[in-house]
């Protein structure tokens, strides 16, 4: 009796591929037919998204990142806000004056019977030598910086970009014209050049453009001296790229070479680009601030940080506090800005893993 129920059930196992009996290439056969709930497949991710996971997860980078857009935020939307904010003052040259705070929080507002005042509801960060509210020029002078910085971070992308790259992908003249041209610059300081521009050009470009043109010809002439670097990442980067079997792919198909240049040369620079256009802002707001500092760059009474630091480095013992607050500033802009440069060139270095 048990030796037939045991063959039936061992019967009806070998069937079903089930209980103890089991057959194992058929239930392997059963398992592989059945889908399989709950996982899916994830597209593999681009190296640009990659790359900008890996820079979300530096909390050094995230952090400088933030306190950059605090500072150059609040020195562009601040002014706007601020010139409405504060109480009524006495002032002028008599002390008889009413005025409000759309007039004493102008950065070139001098009210000269408020020299050197301490932190004040007015004046949250007091006055300088000449009654100007300091606060209002800090803000003033971080949007010089800012300003100087776009000017020519725009000028070495596009033309490091555009002559390094022709340079890489045709060789020739115009590669031996980035060569020679990048041993002249590399040979001659950035900075003494560009105080040598303008100390000489200055007073021409202040007759010409008003007083924004030595701001301007201390732009072109950072911009002029600091493209040769950015060029020659992006020759040495395209000289790799066009030896890669995408773009042999594309030339073997017809593609013309300008195709190939804008449909996949281009596009595989951009990380390059980004992390040396990063760094450079740090030499850039630098430049600009030490150019001021001597006196060759914003003058009054226009704000720079670098003005600002020469200004009150003659009150530093009377009211210390107007130096430090320029001194401060400059140096969390740097700062911030390297650890940033630091986050994307670790983040975008294609031999960084997840």
């Amino acid at each position: 009796m048990n030796s037939n129920g045991d063959s039936e059930r061992q019967g009806l196992g070998t069937q079903i591929g089930v209980g103890p009996f089991i057959d194992p290439a058929r239930s392997q056969a059963i398992f592989d037919a059945q889908p399989v709930e709950g996982i899916t497949e994830e597209p593999p991710l681009s190296p640009f998204v990659a790359a900008v996971r890996r820079l979300g997860r530096d909390r050094r980078a995230m952090g400088s990142l933030g306190l950059i857009i605090i500072i150059v935020g609040m020195s562009f939307l601040g002014p706007i806000i601020y010139t409405h904010i504060g109480p009524t003052i006495i002032g002028g040259p008599a002390l008889q004056d009413h005025i409000g705070p759309q007039i004493y929080h102008d950065y070139t507002h001098q009210e000269l019977t408020k020299l050197n005042q301490p932190p004040s509801a007015a004046y949250p960060l007091g006055t300088d030598q000449l009654g100007r509210d300091i606060l209002a020029r800090l803000m003033a002078g971080v949007q010089v910086s800012m300003v100087v910085t776009f000017v020519v971070v725009t000028f070495d992308v596009v033309l490091g970009l555009v002559i390094g790259t022709l340079a890489g992908y045709y060789g020739g003249w115009i590669d031996t014209f980035l060569a020679r041209f990048t041993d002249l610059m590399f040979a001659f300081p950035i900075l003494l050049f560009a105080i040598l521009a303008a100390a000489t050009l200055g007073p021409a470009f202040i007759d010409r453009f008003g007083p924004s043109g030595r701001l301007l010809l201390v732009s072109l002439a950072i911009g002029f001296t600091i493209w040769p670097q950015m060029a020659r990442y992006v020759r040495g980067q395209t000289l790799q790229l066009k030896n890669q079997q995408f773009v042999e792919a594309a030339r073997s198909v017809g593609g013309s070479n300008t195709a190939i240049i804008v449909r996949h040369i281009v596009p595989n620079l951009f990380n390059i680009v980004l992390t040396a256009a990063t760094l450079d802002v740090v030499g850039i707001i630098t430049a600009e601030a030490t150019i001021s500092l001597l006196g060759l760059g914003v003058q009054a009474p226009g704000s720079s940080l670098g003005l600002m630091i020469s200004d009150s480095a003659g009150q530093i013992y009377i009211q210390w506090t107007e130096v430090i607050w320029p001194t401060l500033v400059l140096a969390l802009l740097v700062l911030s800005f390297s650890f940033v440069g630091d986050g994307v060139g670790d983040a975008f270095n294609p031999r960084t893993k997840d």
